[in-house]
């Protein structure tokens, strides 16, 4: 199994790029999570831009979306919502495809209050609902003694929901 992990936040040393680092070192037996740093490189959106030529970044976007059976999205709050550059990546797959009914684990890192950062992972949520994107979590996890293990509980959630659609997807 393959999960896919994204940081909202372009900063180098995030918190929550640390947090996708403990997804990527916790991942149990036989599940490989992937810190993924694609939304660097991506273009702003441009509908003039999506062409059977788009920009080699949107292409590594998208087949890295497509082949993960699940994502993490490690998001920060920016003025109460998501980061641009995180809704940046998301407009580039909504027409494509990769993001349709795909289950995305959602959190952030936060300092302080477990208050601080739901707003961002509300507005994160509503832009995922427009593919009907199955959401796990969606709380943000307060850093501190317990902030690894609610990590690798997030991740175990992801993964036991992702192995119950695999086999549900078997059984039909």
């Amino acid at each position: 199994m393959k999960i896919l992990g994204i940081c909202g936040s372009l900063q180098q040393r995030s918190s929550n790029a640390a947090l996708i680092e403990l997804a990527v070192k916790h991942a149990p037996h036989g599940v490989r999570v992937e810190a993924s740093d694609l939304l660097r490189a991506l273009p702003h959106f441009d509908s003039d831009l999506d062409t059977a030529d788009a920009p080699p970044a949107v292409g590594a976007l998208r087949r890295a979306v497509s082949e993960a059976d699940a994502l993490l999205i490690a998001c920060p709050e920016y003025g109460h919502s998501l980061p641009g550059a995180l809704k940046n990546a998301i407009d580039w797959l909504i027409g494509s495809g990769e993001l349709e009914c795909k289950l995305v684990a959602i959190t952030a890192s936060v300092p302080g209050p477990p208050e601080r950062g739901q707003r961002g992972l509300d507005a994160l949520a509503g832009t995922l609902a427009a593919v009907s994107a199955e959401i796990v979590g969606g709380q943000p996890l307060v850093r501190g003694p317990d902030f690894e293990r609610s990590v690798v509980e997030l991740l175990e959630a992801l993964v036991a929901r992702a192995r119950k659609r695999a086999h549900s997807v078997e059984d039909e």
